[in-house]
Order: C-alpha cells, then sequence, then structure tokens
C-alpha cells in the first residue's frame, strides 16, 4: 500500500470468525506490529497504543459488519509496518486471533505527484471548453482540494478506486474569449496535512 507523507492513509479490512461464536458487535478489535503483538498501533484502551500513534489511529469499519479498516493520520517516513489486525471475542478467554499471515506494509510517498490536467490545446471562441484535473491520494476523510485559475463552473467528485486508493477530480467549464488566446491554465491541488511535492499542473490555451 502506498501512503502520502504527512497526510492520512486507510488500510482496508475485513475478517471472519466462525458464526456460531457470538453476535460481531461483541467482538473487540486491535492493529499491532508483525512482530511485536504487545505493540499496539490501534486499540480500544488508548492507554495501550504506542506513543508515536496515540491520536493518529482510528478503526474506522464497524466491527458489527465485519469492517476493520484502520486510517493512520499524519503519516510519518517510518510508518511502515507491517500491521496485522487482531480480534478477540469479548466473552472469551481463548478465542482469539492475529491475523499474522494478512499483515499490511505501506510504502512511503515523500513528495506528491502533480495534477493530471486533461484538456484540449486548442480550443474554440465562444463555445464551452471543458478541462478536468484529477489526482490520487489515500485519505478518504480528507479529501484534497483543487482549485482554478480561471474563473468559470466547476464540479468536484471524489470515487474510490480500489486497493486504498481514491480520486479526487474537479471539471472546469467556461466559455473562451478572444482574450483567452495564447494564455494558460492552471490547476492546483491542496492536500490534507504539510504534503509536499508538485501541486500544480499548467497547460497553454490557444
Amino acid at each position: 500500500m502506498d501512503a502520502l507523507v504527512s497526510s492520512c492513509v486507510v488500510l482496508p479490512c475485513s475478517f471472519k470468525y466462525p458464526p456460531q461464536q457470538q453476535p460481531s458487535s461483541r467482538t473487540k478489535g486491535m492493529w499491532h506490529m508483525k512482530d511485536k503483538w504487545e505493540d499496539y498501533i490501534y486499540h480500544n484502551d488508548p492507554t495501550r497504543i504506542l506513543d508515536k500513534f496515540k491520536g493518529r489511529t482510528k478503526l474506522i469499519g464497524s466491527q458489527g459488519e465485519l469492517n476493520c479498516s484502520l486510517e493512520i493520520d499524519y503519516v510519518r517516513n517510518h510508518d511502515n509496518g507491517p500491521y496485522c489486525f487482531r480480534v478477540e471475542l469479548e466473552t472469551s478467554k481463548i478465542d482469539k486471533f492475529s491475523f499474522v499471515k494478512n499483515c499490511v506494509t505501506i510504502n512511503m510517498i515523500e513528495k506528491a505527484s502533480k495534477p493530471v490536467l486533461q484538456a484540449e490545446t486548442s480550443v474554440e471562441e465562444g463555445e464551452p471548453a471543458i478541462f478536468k484535473c484529477s489526482v490520487r491520494h489515500t485519505c478518504p476523510s480528507h479529501q484534497p482540494t483543487l482549485s482554478w485559475s480561471h474563473p468559470g463552473k466547476t464540479i468536484p467528485s471524489y470515487k474510490h478506486i480500489g486497493h486504498g486508493k481514491w480520486e479526487a477530480e474537479s471539471l472546469l467549464t467556461f466559455t473562451p474569449t478572444k482574450e483567452d488566446d495564447h494564455s494558460s491554465i492552471t490547476c492546483t491541488v491542496k492536500y490534507h496535512g504539510g504534503v509536499e511535492g508538485e501541486m500544480q499542473a499548467t497547460q497553454p490555451i490557444f
């Protein structure tokens, strides 16, 4: 999995257990380091979470729906993992299981890649022109914002593209005038956190 340093990342996760045991709402979920089962990066008892992860992790899935997805906020360049999910049945001392064969390792991306700007380089005066700008990211709870250097009608959209990645997109529509000839249009992205990298994409207009 990829994660952008200083932003957040969601580790998608789902699990199953023998259905005859008890209702899934009475399970307790936690995440730990692969080789150190007592080193918790998430636990329902905050005092048991490693100091460097306190206040930065939360379960965003419902265990009642067997969803154990974890969000790590303000990603640091040493948050590589691997991390494993562990589930315990609250009414049993023996029914506990760590999914150590299904752990997650994070690939750190130090700098964001620039937005993708799509449009016709040549547009017709008086005819509506459409420009599309998009970025991919791993932080659905804090979507990136996309802005334009040219006025017009904008339509933002967001979608999950799988494997813990999302896409933010903005469509800009405007009617070019002769003043737009030999100018340029710029799309700027702003991420959650102090993300570094190329934040702008520019295209000339003729």
